[in-house]
């Protein structure tokens, strides 16, 4: 267990998620007893729009003082977020070359509620998974550790510049915005396709 890497769970990661994945050997455990830290990829993520970066936020429910394990945190509907989430990834992405490809099989995430974050990102996790034909298992913490040897648990954090050297692919409105680096996977998978697995 010492040994083994402890990544958090982000909402649709940026695409530094799964390169730091790959550099761990896919060898990795999700934490799930963590505290949900605020201003996160935990509830949020980035993507490309025609103003430059846009950012989707998951809203939870308000909690009481005492702080809430991430596996007991839930997700609030009190506001149409997957309508407005769904309706920004069509605006972004409609006329990159593979959303159509990947649109059927997102689609399900918008429609489907959820009543935890952990389970919603697990899911989204899993299927981006299969996407990317990565044939890792998801494994889950099952208590809090502490002290771990590979915890990237505080890292890759929404105002951490990423330590990994991204390589420019093409984006949709790179007629009007330079490349922005580290958005999320989404991003990678409707410019690339199939191909997106050999970016890192």
């Amino acid at each position: 267990m010492q040994n083994q890497a402890i990544f958090p769970l982000f909402y649709l990661p940026p695409v530094s998620y799964f390169t730091h994945l790959k550099e761990n050997d896919f060898e990795f455990q999700l934490e799930k007893f963590e505290h949900l830290p605020k201003q996160t990829y935990r509830n949020r993520a980035t993507i490309a729009s025609p103003n430059g970066s846009l950012d989707l936020v998951v809203p939870v429910v308000k909690g009481s003082k005492v702080h809430t394990a991430y596996k007991d945190v839930k997700i609030s509907y009190d506001e149409k977020w997957q309508r407005l989430h769904w309706l920004s990834l069509q605006t972004c992405y409609r006329s990159s070359a593979y959303f159509e490809f990947y649109e059927d099989g997102l689609a399900p995430f918008y429609e489907k509620k959820y009543e935890y974050l952990f389970d919603y990102n697990y899911e989204i996790l899993s299927w981006l998974f299969k996407q990317l034909k990565f044939s890792a298992t998801l494994d889950v913490t099952e208590n809090y550790h502490a002290n771990v040897t590979r915890d990237f648990r505080n890292g890759m954090s929404k105002k951490e510049v990423p330590l990994v050297q991204t390589k420019p692919y093409f984006q949709v409105f790179s007629d009007r915005n330079e490349f922005i680096p580290n958005l999320s996977i989404v991003d990678l998978l409707f410019n690339q396709g199939p191909q997106a697995k050999n970016y890192f």
